[in-house]
């Protein structure tokens, strides 16, 4: 089998973020994206459920031929990327909120981590949390309908500030210096945030570092391409290639947008 391609994966729209950040640091990779739409969001389902999903999702991809994977998704990450290491010898990398960048960038001011219920609710999260966190700035908030906007494609101003307004009423955000975007759908309405947040609130997410360590695995391993042919995406959701011009415009969209 020739296997040439990276994978990525997510539950939905929300890890062509991610893509998007590899698309820039490796155009020359080849790529493969399984939106398993069937299941979105995961944020919401047990954890059961993510790992069936997960495991599923990954064996299709091994099958397409992939030499890498990326879990471009914080909640699969935090409940099933340790097991696929030891399933599989490619490189796979999973995503977890920027928590320890953000902690560094805040320089004593508070943090404040938006992510889905079930990622915040996992033990990796908390022991993340309490590993960075000596002087006990950081805040979290679940935030699923940023997820559910992105799957439902809702992108104009009007709808999402006020909702990312509502959101925050309840926090006095002149006392935070950084927004961790803990899920891969977030980072969509990154703008968005920027037109509500006091301008010196930094907003960060981990796509950029996944994507600088993936590339020095492939490096490592001898993976890297030469392919001068590079750049192309072919899209899945949930194991059944996307066709349709009109959505796979939509995708195309999101990776020149993010």
């Amino acid at each position: 089998m020739n296997t040439d391609k990276i994978g990525f994966l997510d539950s939905g729209f929300g890890g062509i973020t991610v893509l998007s950040e590899a698309l820039r640091q490796l155009p020359q990779e080849n790529y493969i994206y399984y939106a398993d739409i069937e299941h979105v969001p995961y944020g919401t389902k047990t954890k059961e459920e993510v790992r069936e999903y997960v495991f599923r999702a990954v064996e299709f991809l091994v099958k397409q031929g992939i030499k890498a994977l990326v879990v471009a998704c914080n909640t699969a990450t935090s409940i099933a990327v340790r097991e696929l290491r030891g399933m599989y010898d490619f490189p796979i990398l999973g995503m977890e909120p920027a928590v320890k960048p953000a902690v560094r960038n805040g320089n004593g001011k508070r943090v404040l981590v938006l992510a889905t219920a079930l990622t915040l609710r996992e033990e990796k999260f908390h022991n993340l949390v309490q590993r960075v966190d000596q002087e006990h700035v950081v805040d979290y908030l679940p935030f699923p309908e940023l997820v559910e906007m992105a799957e439902n494609m809702i992108f104009d101003y009007d709808s999402i500030v006020p909702v990312i307004k509502s959101k925050l009423e309840g926090f006095n955000l002149e006392n935070y210096k950084t927004f961790v975007l803990g899920c891969t759908h977030f980072p969509i309405y990154r703008d968005a945030f920027k037109k509500v947040l006091p301008s010196f609130v930094d907003i960060i997410d981990g796509s950029e570092g996944t994507i600088r360590y993936l590339k020095r695995l492939l490096e490592e391993r001898q993976l890297i391409s030469t392919n001068a042919d590079g750049g192309k995406v072919v899209f899945f959701d949930s194991g059944i290639r996307i066709q349709n011009q009109e959505r796979l415009k939509t995708f195309k969209w999101l990776i020149s947008n993010c």
